[in-house]
Parts: structure tokens; C-alpha cells; sequence
């Protein structure tokens, strides 16, 4: 895949004696969404940590666009340089499942903060961007609004857009809707429906198994810290071939 954006390896990793991810090779070329399901204690926080240079990897290799974060010398995990670190973590964004905005700062201030700081880019184009980011995610009202005056979901929206702000080529999210009640849900799954149109490239870790299905080109089904299928969701989610797989999804749908 030439158009490949991001790919992880035989990616290990442990904490004290606990196997976490066992051997988790993932591949996402540009433009893809991929959804990752699976029961809790699956390791799939861990691989989006792991993925996101928050936690480091003990076995395996990172790659963005051609480039290694962490390559696999002799089954141990070695790390690129801090300045190719900086640079490649330009590449991607995460958004968490509890938003993690800076309490005291504006929503406005909160999408700006990145851009203009570790982008060094002007203040005042950034923030034009910022306005038409929280348009985007259906805030242009509350751009002076503190997160602790915004509704979970609102507070969510305004990650997504402070993401959003930095131009990544890739963005991940920790199980965006998890910490939101179903009304909440509903309307940031229509924003990432809509990134989905225009392409944006997403690795989405959610429990919404029907989203996931409609929005997904590929599905990642985790147990136990390794990957037990992947493929389309047709396949995965309609017709999955293993029965991990298959007792996972018959819970969620009794």
C-alpha cells in the first residue's frame, strides 16, 4: 500500500507480569476508517497508547508515512530520535473518551492552543480555523464558552475540532462516546460521520457496533491483547468467522 499512513507491527507490550498486547500488526492507508471492537480488558486503549507514542512499546515497530517512530531491533523496541519523534507525532491526533480540555481556557483557546504553540503558525489565521472548526462541530456559539459551561457531548465537540486543528493526517479515538449518554452520542457520531465523508483518515476504538458497521471500511475485532479477525464489516460484524467474535457481538445485540 503506497498510500499507507500508518502501520504497527507486531506491536507487544506488558505491564509487570500481564501480557497487554501479545502481537498486534495494524495497517491504515489514507482516507481508510477503522473501527476497533472488542470486550474490555481487550488491550485496545493500550494499542491506541502504544500507537500514540503515550505509552512505549516493549516489541514491534511504528511507522507514519514511511517513517519510524519505533523500530523492532532484535525483538526490542527502539525509539527514533526526539526531534523525528516531534516531527512525526505532527502526523497524527487523539481525541479521548473524557475530552481532557484545559478547564481554564475558552473553548477557543483550547483548539488554538496547539497550532499556535508547537506550530509556531499565526494567531489570527488560527483562530479563523478555530471558528470554522467549532462551525464544523456545531459550536460557532460557544467559542467563548469554558468547558466547565459545556455538556459532556459539547466538550467532546471541541476536542474533536482541537484535533482537528493541528491538520493531522490521521486522527485516533478512545472510545469518543463512552463517558455520553445516547442523545449526546448521537451527535458525535454525526461528526465523525461527516470527517468520514470528506475522507479524513480515523482509527476509532468504540462499543458502537452499528456505527462502526456504517461508517467503517475495515473492523479490527481484539481479545484477550490480540487481533482474532479483521476485515470488512460485512464480514466481521455480519458474518464473523470466529466465535470470540461471535459471542462479543451476540452480547451486545441480546
Amino acid at each position: 500500500m503506497s498510500d499507507m499512513l500508518f502501520k504497527a507491527s507486531h506491536l507487544k507490550k506488558s505491564f509487570g507480569e500481564t501480557e497487554v498486547l501479545k502481537d498486534i500488526t495494524v495497517e491504515v492507508a489514507q482516507g481508510e476508517v477503522v473501527s476497533i471492537l472488542g470486550p474490555s480488558g481487550s488491550g485496545k486503549s493500550t494499542f491506541l497508547r502504544c500507537a500514540t507514542l503515550l505509552e512505549t512499546m516493549d516489541g514491534g515497530s511504528l511507522e507514519y508515512e514511511g517513517k519510524y517512530a519505533v523500530r523492532d531491533e532484535g525483538g526490542k523496541a527502539v525509539y527514533a530520535s526526539g526531534d523525528e519523534l516531534r516531527k512525526i507525532r505532527q502526523s497524527f491526533g487523539l481525541v479521548f473518551q473524557n475530552f481532557n480540555l484545559f478547564p481554564h481556557y475558552t473553548a477557543l483557546k483550547n483548539i488554538m492552543l496547539s497550532p499556535v504553540l508547537t506550530q509556531k503558525r499565526n494567531e489570527e489565521e488560527v483562530r479563523k480555523e478555530a471558528m470554522v472548526l467549532l462551525e464544523k462541530v456545531g459550536l460557532s456559539d460557544k467559542a467563548d464558552a469554558y468547558p466547565g459551561q459545556l455538556s459532556g457531548g459539547q466538550k467532546q465537540r471541541v476536542a474533536i475540532a482541537r484535533a482537528l486543528a493541528m491538520n493531522p493526517k490521521i486522527i485516533f479515538f478512545d472510545e469518543p462516546t463512552s463517558a455520553l449518554d445516547p442523545e449526546l452520542t448521537a451527535g458525535i457520531l454525526r461528526v465523525l460521520k461527516d470527517l468520514a465523508k470528506e475522507k479524513m483518515t480515523m482509527v476509532i476504538v468504540t462499543h458502537e457496533i452499528q456505527f462502526a458497521h456504517d461508517i467503517s471500511d475495515r473492523v479490527v475485532f481484539m481479545a484477550d491483547g490480540n487481533i482474532i479477525e479483521q476485515g470488512r464489516p460485512q464480514d466481521v460484524i455480519d458474518h464473523p468467522a470466529n466465535q470470540r467474535t461471535r459471542d462479543f457481538l451476540n452480547l451486545l445485540t441480546e
